[in-house]
């Protein structure tokens, strides 16, 4: 069989030892997205439901156990994607995130304060306080515009049911709230970020979509409008540029093959599948082989997606192009005992953990000049 150019190309890249990658001839970002579970500062804001996130409250939430919380997310955070990037991921996507200040908390960590994060926060119109933001390494990535994006959805009147649960419910505690008034589902905004990474433009959506609170069928609409949301931005980015580069992460509450990511957004697991201007997720793949960032009734799913625009899967890598995915979930984050072995190790009246989730990251890769 005659070895074309481009195939030979290909297997030269995806053989590069990590060395080599890392240290003589090519540039590796990594960009990561994480589910901070519940990072709530020991305040009541009268303007949120954070009551259970104070010392009298039903979690008992002292000084002390926010302070091992900060610690244990920074010794994640500094460690993602570090099989391939030594280096702390260059872009951080969060949510779950109470307000700005504990983020001000998180970034002056012991891991974290040397690597020189960024904040770019917005307060959401969510009830329980919880926003996203994107950390991001000051040294390495400028951004020049940012913007909050609502997300506007309503339930019918004659629908309405506030603050309930069914039997079909999985564990979580972000329910869904919806106002008296107006039926409006009250969720997080869309963050877009836009920036420049070593001279390159580089644009950044950071997603918590609405929860299965409710039940996954009925539930449906609201992603499904938040991947129809998130679609029109990447294509308002694209009405711009038509090469934008574009990396959309979240906690997207449905899989790879759900209706808000397959139909709404269009993401393609197949490479072969993604036309111009269309999206790729690489976490579909992973989804198939029975990985997963999310278990609930011993069923993993992978909720935590990072996809990115066609213009990032080209060959030509004298500029910035997806690599490879990957899930981050070191022995540390896992339950090694009791009912919830091999969950991930989330927080418990004996035990501050890390999150309900594990983080995703990509890998961005250029040659160096």
């Amino acid at each position: 069989m005659r070895i074309t150019p481009l195939i030979s190309f290909l297997i030269l890249l995806f053989s590069i030892p990590k060395t080599t990658a890392q240290q003589k001839n090519y540039v590796i970002h990594t960009a990561a997205f994480y589910n901070f579970e519940n990072l709530f500062d020991t305040i009541n804001d009268p303007q949120t439901n954070d009551d259970e996130w104070t010392p009298k409250g039903t979690q008992h939430w002292t000084s002390q156990k926010y302070q091992q919380k900060l610690q244990n997310l920074a010794q994640v955070l500094a460690e993602i994607g570090s099989a391939e990037n030594p280096d702390s991921p260059t872009f951080i996507g969060g949510c779950e995130i109470e307000n700005r200040s504990v983020l001000e908390d998180l970034v002056k960590q012991t891991k974290l304060i040397n690597k020189e994060y960024g904040i770019i926060h917005f307060d959401s119109p969510d009830k329980r306080g919880i926003d996203v933001a994107l950390l991001y390494r000051k040294k390495q990535f400028q951004p020049t515009n940012y913007s909050n994006i609502p997300l506007y959805v309503y339930r019918k009147e004659n629908k309405i049911k506030e603050n309930t649960k069914t039997e079909s419910d999985e564990k979580t505690d972000d329910i869904t709230q919806i106002s008296t008034k107006n039926y409006r589902v009250y969720t997080r905004d869309q963050l877009l970020v836009t920036g420049f990474l070593d001279g390159e433009e580089i644009n950044i959506i950071v997603n918590h979509w609405p929860s299965r609170s409710g039940g996954e069928k009925k539930s449906s609409p609201y992603r499904e409008a938040a991947g129809a949301l998130n679609r029109r931005i990447i294509d308002s980015l694209q009405r711009i540029n038509p090469k934008a580069k574009v990396i959309t992460m979240g906690d997207l509450n449905d899989g790879s093959y759900n209706k808000s990511v397959k139909i709404a957004l269009g993401a393609k697991g197949n490479k072969n599948d993604v036309v111009p201007k269309g999206i790729y997720n690489p976490f579909e793949e992973m989804a198939k082989n029975g990985m997963g960032t999310i278990a609930f009734r011993d069923t993993w799913d992978i909720f935590d997606q990072i996809m990115i625009s066609e213009s990032l899967l080209k060959t030509d890598i004298s500029t910035f192009r997806y690599w490879k995915a990957g899930i981050y979930n070191k022995s540390f984050l896992i339950q090694q005992s009791g009912q919830y072995k091999g969950y991930p190790l989330r927080h418990s009246a004996s035990e501050v953990g890390y999150s309900d989730h594990f983080p995703v990251y990509i890998y961005l890769i250029k040659e160096k000049k």
